[in-house]
């Protein structure tokens, strides 16, 4: 039944793209349409499987000579973030309800780009032959192009070529490494768990392990190649800034888990001998989070585009879900999983509030404008949205990101217990930053008479109010975010038994 998440979203970017320019205005309510089947798919799936093992969704050969099929299968893992895309979906195009309003808005073009990123994400999820995964990959990396460099604003054509060379380079990495172990191991066969099982000889997984993981790593955002994200999230709408960090970068680390540090497990190995003190490619990629968690929050720390906050904000938090991953214990991989799927909601909820109710409204993202607006009094529903948003980023109890973050801790704590005191540094350096952008942009009692004329709104005109699209996407992402924080088991119960069998099922050897 999950197969038609994917389904459905490429036959509604067909149908978009094809609609008549004088049904523009209903482009919108098609596309809403579309997603939201899609999420009601992805909420039967991830509620009748429960915490059942791997299902098989589709089987069938596609290229017999090569060995290649069409195989999608959904496990705790795969579920969860099949349930985060819908999630998504939905909420980025409530918060671009305003594509079709105007004329020359290409509405259809927009959604039709939109839900076949949609479908792309879908794909790589469930896709459980390696080829197939990366055909996936590919295609949700050509309508980010499309989304940033049509409706972007802020240097839109060199944020969507950044990200396209970006995201490509990785690509290229990961197809050497896919081809490299399709040819060693001479199986006929790209089916993942085969080639997991596979015992490829060390030698091979030392220099294929870091070459695929890095590919996948560069697209979740980890230093130093991460320099494409904020000039990414910055120069995209809306939705498509909610998308690259909601689910676009999982993308990243969910091909470390799957590919990456399954099929090569060995790659994780010790090397016998040290450089700088770094002992294994597992040291070196945990070093990179760490460093990640606190260069990300530092730099947030200091920018005037709000929206650049929120972008480097991203980068700090995907170094937590690295950094889960190279713990190689059951509640740091938990974590880091949970992370993956609170970040969605919550980075979603963060450039939702930021580039939509406030920047469309007030026509700057430029902090020291904003601290100048009043906007805690003349905006109430956005100044206590991004109150909520930010404490629940930054790990309030009672959300769903601070479940996710004492786990990562706890698992990096007990694998490296330098790591996680830098990382915890981080969180707090985060803290900082949340407040200091709260503070200047909807608590400060700088005057209006400063502000640049032409720049943003007088304090006389009011803005426009927040809408029913508005209101129901921050009621979809904020009531998500509660009910993991209040109840995480609802994913964990998924979530562990996946990770668990990750070993068994995947990893020659095991490593948990």
């Amino acid at each position: 039944m999950l197969a038609y998440t994917i389904y459905l979203s490429f036959a509604g970017a067909l149908i978009l793209a094809l609609f008549p320019k004088a049904l523009q205005s209903s482009a919108r309510v098609f596309a809403l349409l579309v997603a939201l089947a899609g999420l009601a798919i992805a909420l039967i799936g991830f509620i009748q499987a429960g915490s059942s093992g791997t299902v098989i969704v589709a089987d069938a050969v596609w290229v017999p000579a090569l060995g290649i099929r069409y195989t999608l299968t959904a496990d705790g893992i795969s579920r969860v973030l099949v349930l985060l895309t819908g999630i998504a979906a939905v909420a980025g195009i409530l918060f671009s309800w305003n594509i079709g309003e105007k004329e020359g808005d290409r509405a259809n073009e927009f959604f039709a780009f939109f839900l076949a990123l949609i479908g792309g994400v879908y794909g790589v999820f469930l896709a459980a032959d390696l080829f197939l995964f990366f055909v996936f990959y590919e295609i949700a990396i050509v309508p980010k192009y499309f989304l940033i460099a049509i409706w972007g604003s802020t240097r839109r054509e060199y944020g969507a070529m950044k990200l396209a060379l970006y995201s490509f380079a990785g690509s290229a990495m990961v197809l050497i490494g896919l081809l490299a172990a399709y040819t060693v191991s001479g199986s006929h066969t790209m089916n993942l768990q085969a080639m997991a099982q596979y015992s490829f000889p060390i030698h091979f997984q030392m220099w294929a392990f870091p070459l695929i993981f890095v590919g996948f790593a560069i697209l979740a955002g980890m230093w130093p190649f991460h320099t494409w994200a904020p000039t990414g999230h910055v120069a995209a709408p809306t939705a498509a800034s909610m998308l690259l960090a909601g689910v676009v970068m999982k993308l990243g680390a969910y091909g470390c888990l799957r590919v990456a540090m399954t099929v090569f497990p060995h790659g994780l190995d010790p090397w016998g001998f040290s450089i700088l003190g770094l002992t294994s490619w597992r040291m070196v990629f945990a070093l990179l989070a760490a460093i990640g968690i606190v260069y990300g929050a530092a730099v947030a720390l200091v920018q005037n585009d709000f929206k650049f906050v929120i972008g480097y904000s991203s980068v700090s938090h995907m170094g937590l879900v690295l950094l889960g991953l190279m713990t190689l214990t059951q509640i740091g991989l938990d974590g880091a999983v949970l992370q993956m799927f609170s970040h969605g909601i919550l980075a979603g909820l963060l450039f939702a509030t930021v580039g939509r109710i406030v920047y469309e409204r007030t026509h700057t993202r430029d902090l020291g404008v904003l601290s100048r607006l009043h906007l805690g009094k003349t905006m109430p529903f956005a100044a206590v949205l991004f109150v909520i948003a930010g404490m629940a980023s930054m790990g309030l109890p009672g959300f769903s990101g601070f479940i996710a973050e004492v786990q990562v801790l706890i698992g990096a704590w007990r694998a490296f217990p330098w790591f996680a005191a830098v990382a915890g540094v981080g969180i707090v350096v985060g803290v900082a930053y949340t407040w200091r952008a709260m503070q200047r942009a909807f608590f400060s009692e700088a005057t209006v008479s400063t502000a640049s004329s032409g720049t943003a709104h007088e304090e006389h005109e009011p803005y426009a109010p927040v809408t029913w699209a508005e209101k129901a996407g921050v009621a979809l992402l904020v009531g998500t975010s509660l009910i993991i924080g209040i109840f995480p088991r609802v994913l964990l119960d998924v979530i562990t038994p996946a990770v668990h069998a990750l070993p068994e099922l995947l990893v020659k050897g095991g490593r948990l």
